[in-house]
């Protein structure tokens, strides 16, 4: 095996002559290059010296050994970290004079740059939707790439030809151009690169760019190949964007905007139709300069609009402002101008690209607005009502006078303050809580009486109308308050009500002292009436006459005492606090027991008193008594006939109270059912034919008259336990 060693060494590609053993005849230096290996490598085991080889080479090396004459093909090999490398080779076998083997010759690179290009160049057509397409006009056949097909929507073994191909293309305008194009291209080698439309196999239209490359041999057209890509996407937002352009002109034209360019290097000016109009100028009068512009603005803005322009070219602030032109009518028009400064990579100003507004009906508004707002300011501070600009936190952001001088506060002392600081805490939570209703858009006003604290601690009554102020957004910015002071007509109105209630207590005193004497009368009545009874009865024994005629005179008396107290509540005045007096509690339950002793006897009621001697109350007298023998005679009357009667009258001191309990074992109370009628006039429970149903009521609105309250306890068949609590003397 002789080869020309300095020739093969100096072969520009990585090749090695290998033995029958696989061990290094020679290298060419592109391969020690390629695999980092030295001139020592020679006669060495070629498998021992080189890195890992994919298992295909050595099965390839093998065949050539064995006299298959040549083998190539690529693999990869992942290394032990995980990396991967990819080899392709070249073998064909060596033979000696005998034709036997003797060896192979290996050309072998590590192609995995080239792989990685490849996969990504794959992997770019992919995502481009980039196919390739050839056209052999000699074989008459055509080729196309899988993403080829996968843009036309067919199968993988879907085979074409050149008239199929063209009928894919959108009948029309292109259908007839590729027809052109193709025809060009055969008959004199045109290129073309354009954007048509398709139908798919699967009826999808589909735009597309197609280009070819015709191949001319001898002035005769024999290949075209070209690339195939998927642009709907691309081209849909093409056309969107035309779209809106074409709307935004609609548009800049309806709303008056005109759009303007100006080549700062070559102080030349480009307007649009639109610009003309809005300077009331013609296109041919319009000399297209810096200066021509400049001439249309009225002199009293062209030094401030000359300054404007002049900085934002120089970068110091953005392009923004308004002016005033006149038309050639003499009309004068205002302008809003803004522009953006295109820069060149130094940050030297080369254009500027803006647009132009008429504001002159906006100017015009603002003008009176601020007239308007003049006049609402003159208004706001002489108004005779107060009036506060409130902020959302509650502080005041502005006041007027009338404001200040309600609640005696200067305008600087009340800006450091909240309304809430002010407001009586009574009031607040409303006012908090529909001030939360105007902010959550369910009210757009509302208005109150509430109460104010003014500067020296003292209650001011306002009528209060608070209204919302939004901004263009919608959002609230402020809130009007109003305020009218009430305080007089508050002390009015409380002025009155004393007199109704004086009124009242006056009528509810007659009535309580027309039952009184109703009632009590006739408890005397019946009792001066049953000792008559007595009296009359001649079989009487002469001590039990001496006792009736005692019981007579006794009954004289109490009935004597009782229209003395009833006179005095004659002579009661209508405030009930002066009328109350101190009234001995033992000694007011000792007479009404000694009033009823002939009721008491006859019904054999057990009576036990607990109630101390010290004991006093503040009250009426007349009162005290008729609730004490209100409560000892529903005892009486509302026994129970079944069983031993008792009555059970004691007193504990609580405070600033005297609780007096009055309890029976009698027929007790259905609460449940006559709870809440208990203490109504004319309302009785127990079907008593003597029963008027104003003893309960009479006796109520007695205790209340006093400071006091009444509560009850019972159960039917066990008995009730009322409890009075009066004021302790």
């Amino acid at each position: 095996m002789t080869i020309d060693q300095s020739l093969f060494q100096r072969t520009p590609v990585p090749i090695a002559l290998l033995d029958a053993q696989l061990t290094f005849v020679d290298f060419s230096d592109r391969w020690l290059n390629h695999f980092g290996l030295s001139r020592n490598t020679l006669g060495k085991p070629f498998f021992e010296s080189m890195p890992k080889l994919p298992e295909e080479l050595k099965l390839d090396i093998d065949y050539c050994l064995e006299g298959v004459s040549f083998r190539t093909d690529s693999m990869r090999v992942i290394l032990e970290n995980g990396d991967s490398v990819w080899y392709e080779w070249k073998i064909d076998s060596v033979k000696d004079d005998d034709e036997e083997v003797s060896g192979v010759i290996l050309v072998l690179e590590d192609v995995t740059e080239k792989k990685l290009d490849e996969a990504h160049l794959k992997k770019s057509q992919e995502v481009a939707r980039i196919g390739g397409w050839e056209v052999d006009l000699l074989m008459n056949t055509i080729y196309w790439s899988n993403i080829t097909r996968e843009i036309h929507e067919v199968s993988n073994d879907y085979v074409p030809n050149l008239e199929e191909g063209i009928l894919f293309y959108k009948e029309g305008h292109s259908r007839e151009t590729i027809t052109r194009l193709v025809k060009e291209g055969i008959e004199y080698g045109t290129p073309w690169d354009t954007e048509l439309q398709i139908v798919t196999a699967k009826g999808k239209n589909l735009w597309v760019r197609a280009i070819g490359e015709p191949e001319m041999i001898d002035g005769k057209c024999v290949r075209i190949t070209g690339t195939f890509q998927d642009i709907e996407r691309r081209k849909k937002a093409e056309i969107e964007h035309k779209n809106i352009s074409k709307r935004l002109a609609l548009a800049t034209k309806a709303s008056g905007i005109g759009i303007w360019e100006y080549d700062v290097q070559n102080n030349e000016i480009f307007w649009d139709p639109n610009m003309y109009m809005l300077y009331g100028i013609e296109a041919s009068n319009f000399e297209g300069v810096y200066e021509a512009w400049q001439a249309c603005v009225l002199p009293e803005d062209s030094e401030r609009t000359s300054n404007a322009v002049q900085d934002a070219i120089e970068g110091k602030r953005e392009f923004n402002t308004t002016f005033r032109v006149r038309w050639p009518n003499d009309e004068v028009r205002w302008i809003k101008a803004e522009a953006t400064v295109i820069r060149d990579e130094k940050g030297a100003a080369l254009r500027m690209i803006g647009a132009n507004t008429d504001i002159t009906e906006l100017k015009t508004a603002q003008l009176q607005l601020v007239t308007s707002e003049e006049s609402l300011q003159g208004a706001f501070e002489n108004s005779s009502v107060g009036m506060a600009l409130v902020g959302m936190d509650g502080r005041f952001i502005q006041v007027n006078q009338s404001f200040c001088h309600s609640l005696g506060y200067t305008n600087s002392e009340l800006l450091k303050l909240t309304f809430q600081d002010i407001t009586h805490p009574d009031d607040l939570e409303i006012d908090l809580a529909l001030l939360r209703e105007v902010v959550e858009g369910k009210r757009s006003t509302y208005q109150i009486e509430k109460r104010y604290f003014d500067k020296k601690g003292q209650l001011v009554y306002v009528l209060l109308t608070v209204t919302s102020v939004k901004k263009i957004d919608g959002e609230i910015s402020h809130f009007i308050s109003q305020i009218v002071d009430i305080s007089s007509r508050i002390t009015a109105e409380k002025k009155l009500k004393g007199l109704l209630q004086l009124t009242t207590n006056q009528n509810n005193s007659l009535l309580n002292f027309a039952h009184i004497v109703s009632h009590n009368l006739r408890s005397h009545a019946a009792n001066l009436t049953m000792i008559s009874e007595f009296l009359l009865d001649e079989t009487l024994a002469k001590e039990e006459r001496k006792d009736t005629l005692t019981m007579l005179g006794r009954a004289s008396h109490g009935l004597n005492e009782t229209i003395a107290h009833l006179n005095e509540v004659v002579q009661v005045k209508l405030e009930t606090e002066k009328k109350l007096k101190v009234v001995p509690l033992r000694k007011t339950v000792d007479k009404i027991l000694m009033d009823v002793h002939a009721l008491i006897n006859e019904n054999n009621i057990q009576v036990r008193v607990d109630v101390p001697n010290e004991m006093n109350i503040k009250g009426v007298a007349a009162y005290m008594e008729s609730i004490i023998l209100n409560l000892v005679t529903n005892a009486i009357k509302y026994r129970d006939h079944k069983k031993e009667c008792t009555l059970t009258i004691y007193a504990n001191a609580e405070g600033q109270y005297i609780e007096l309990i009055v309890e029976d074992n009698g027929l007790g109370i259905d609460l449940e059912r006559y709870g809440q009628k208990l203490f109504g006039m004319y309302k009785t429970f127990h079907g008593n034919k003597d029963a008027r149903g104003i003893g309960l009521f009479i006796t109520k609105n007695q205790i209340e008259s006093m400071g006091g309250r009444i509560e009850v306890e019972s159960e039917i068949n066990i008995g009730t336990k009322f409890r009075v609590k009066l004021l302790k003397a």
